[in-house]
């Protein structure tokens, strides 16, 4: 068996570059960066708070396809097109993790993304 474990699936959208969206390595879950692009459909929503529910839904598959969970979830870096879109951010981000004592911790970095997207992120989880 390979020491990296590709993580894939239905409801995960596939990147377009030549690596996984996500991998597993032993008790630890990385993801490459990933957005709002909905996996069935391939398509992104025009609509920011659309786009970032749908980067938090993928982020979720991700772990629960590595076989975590969103408490395993360590460290988020938050990639925005516009700094404004960070209320959006922060109403998805206390959605997911709605325990304040029990929340990963965050970066969040204002930078020009490809095509229309308004939201990037990566994640790091560690499964108990």
């Amino acid at each position: 068996m390979p020491k990296r474990q590709r993580i894939s699936g239905k409801l995960i959208p596939e990147h377009p570059q030549p690596f996984p969206a996500a991998l597993r390595i032993g008790n630890m879950i990385f993801s490459a960066a990933l957005g709002g692009q909905n996996a069935e459909s391939g398509k992104t929503p025009d609509d920011p708070r659309e786009q970032i529910a749908q980067a938090f839904t993928n982020m979720r598959s991700m772990v629960e396809a590595g076989g975590g969970g969103v408490g395993d979830i360590a460290k988020v870096v938050v990639y925005l097109n516009d700094r404004k879109d960070r209320d959006m951010v922060n109403a998805e981000w206390i959605r997911m993790f709605p325990d304040e004592d029990d929340r990963p911790v965050r970066h969040t970095i204002t930078t020009e993304l490809p095509g229309k997207r308004v939201i990037q992120m990566e994640f790091i989880a560690v499964v108990a």
